[in-house]
């Protein structure tokens, strides 16, 4: 059964950092690209990073400079490292993947920055 845990977000204070991680079971992510999500209530979920098979990483403007992917095949996790958090990162944060034609969402956890 695929299953995918994040955990680490939080409240913290504008300037701060934050590490996401995101435990996958039931598959090897080292196989699929990953990506971490972020959503905030009434807007759609938008795209943060991603990070491929092959370790090629994507982000979104918004991320560049400030958050880097990165995954643990040993560990099947993901991280989201975010430094210099401001209050409009503050959002639900998910990590999710395609797998066999079939898209996977984890519960979320959430981020909260103060400003």
């Amino acid at each position: 059964q695929v299953q995918l845990v994040e955990s680490g977000g939080g409240l913290v204070q504008a300037g701060g950092s934050l590490r996401l991680s995101c435990v996958a079971s039931g598959f090897r992510l080292s196989f699929y690209t990953m990506g971490w999500y972020r959503q905030v209530p009434g807007k759609q979920r938008e795209l943060v990073a991603t990070i491929a098979s092959g370790g090629n990483s994507n982000y979104a403007d918004s991320a560049k400079g400030r958050f880097t992917i990165s995954r643990d095949n040993y560990k099947n996790t993901v991280y989201l490292q975010m430094n210099s958090l401001k209050p409009e990162d503050t959002a639900v944060y998910y990590c999710s993947t395609d797998r066999l034609g079939q898209n996977y969402w984890g519960q979320g956890t959430q981020v909260t920055v103060s400003s």
